[in-house]
């Protein structure tokens, strides 16, 4: 550990401590990372005795809702004013730029003189926080949390330890992403020492797909496109598909990993309709020469170099024209250099 991590590492946990009232949030649309992290420093702070607010803009996904502590995650628009009375520090964590916290997140505490920690691993998040842990060389949030944990000698519970594990296993890809490294394995053996059961945190993260997903995968693989010599992969998801389908948000998580697996395939890019009209892209990219996070930030996004996302103005198949020409000039340069 540097000296300015460790440096930073002593403030924030001089913070948790010495403070009483605490508001967690993520990002919009969260993933396993974001509730994984905002759960596991949330119940960790419940334990010393801190009064804490778990948000989310989007609530948590019903792939999730089996963490312990899940249910104390509250719904922006449940928020009372009697829940922020004695609130000071506000944790924003896993969300690459302040807007991303959801306009109504942004509300309970910006101009309400709160103190502003910014936990992250995005390499573009701006450092938008009074005080900003940016790890960009982290593979996930949920680890830097563990590592801010135990470095300031505070417990990590049952409930906190699971929900990092699930933080870290979704964002490293279970282990694959070139993301991963040693210290990712050291902190779940310990975990494991601690009473992670593996197995059973892992089914319950993996093994349990509606069946309305199963068919929405079957309706992505038949608008595959492949373009660039099938070195760019691509689908959409239509407000149409969704509604007949009947699918909740978080439907759509993790999907593009399928096409992303083909052994031609460069760059992977999901494209989403969204009901005001915004396109929703994801992008990965499987050669650390092609920035996916390059192209996305063209589009008022950001991300990581090999996985990054953007919203973009519809019609979808214009957001899509637009943003399949700046990936083959991103492979185009990746080619040259």
């Amino acid at each position: 550990m540097s000296d300015s991590v460790e440096l930073l590492y002593k403030q924030i946990g001089d913070v948790l401590k010495e403070r009483d009232g605490f508001l967690l949030s993520a990002h919009v649309r969260p993933d396993g990372d974001a509730i994984g992290s905002v759960l596991g420093l949330g119940l960790a702070l419940e334990a010393m005795g801190k009064r804490v607010l778990m948000v989310s803009e989007d609530g948590v996904p019903a792939s999730l809702e089996f963490l312990k502590g899940s249910d104390k995650v509250v719904h922006v628009p449940d928020v009372t004013p009697e829940m922020l009375e004695g609130l000071e520090v506000m944790v924003a964590l896993d969300t690459a730029t302040q807007p991303r916290l959801g306009e109504g997140v942004n509300a309970l505490f910006v101009d309400k003189g709160m103190q502003v920690i910014n936990i992250d691993h995005h390499i573009s998040n701006p450092a938008y926080g009074d005080i900003n842990l940016i790890d960009s060389h982290s593979p996930a949030t949920g680890q830097i949390v563990y590592d801010l944990l135990k470095s300031q000698g505070l417990g990590v519970p049952a409930g906190s330890r699971d929900a990092l594990f699930v933080a870290i296993s979704t964002d490293t890809g279970s282990f694959q992403f070139p993301s991963t490294t040693a210290r990712t394995f050291e902190v779940v053996a310990a975990m494991t020492r601690d009473g992670l059961n593996i197995g059973e945190i892992s089914s319950l993260t993996y093994h349990r797909q509606p069946l309305r997903k199963v068919r929405l995968l079957q309706d992505l693989l038949n608008c595959l496109e492949l373009s660039s010599g099938d070195r760019v992969a691509s689908w959409s998801l239509l407000n149409s598909t969704k509604e007949r389908l009947e699918l909740l948000p978080d439907d759509s998580e993790d999907l593009i990993d399928h096409i992303r697996s083909i052994d031609s395939v460069v760059v992977a890019v999901f494209f989403e309709e969204l009901p005001d009209g915004k396109i929703r892209v994801s992008s990965r990219s499987k050669d650390p020469k092609v920035n996916v996070c390059n192209v996305c930030l063209k589009f008022g996004g950001g991300g990581h170099a090999m996985a990054a996302g953007a919203r973009m103005a519809g019609p979808i198949e214009e957001a899509r024209t637009k943003f399949l020409a700046a990936v083959d000039d991103e492979l185009a340069a990746a080619s040259n250099s």
